[in-house]
């Protein structure tokens, strides 16, 4: 039984490598300046733009969080006037 699946397993993997269309997708095999290969470009582009917005407002946070705490005029911990610092 376990050869049979050893077998089973490497027929697939043959057919797999084996295949012409296991290369690339079919936007890939096309032209690169067509229509969908110009609308894949764009809905990366969307994508990494949120990534970064998603960053920018996640910095943000951090930087709202410090200026915060300076507003209170306690110590953040690290500076030099903390207590526990010394």
């Amino acid at each position: 039984m376990k050869r049979l699946w050893i077998r089973l397993i490497g027929c697939l993997i043959a057919a797999a490598v084996a295949s012409p269309s296991a290369l690339a997708c079919a936007s890939c095999f096309g032209k690169s300046d067509s229509s969908m290969a110009q609308g894949m470009n764009a809905g990366i582009f969307v994508l990494l733009a949120f990534v970064l917005l998603f960053w920018i407002a996640f910095g943000s946070f951090f930087v709202f969080i410090v200026r915060r705490a300076r507003q209170t005029g306690e110590p953040l911990p690290g500076d030099q006037d903390d207590p526990q610092h010394n």
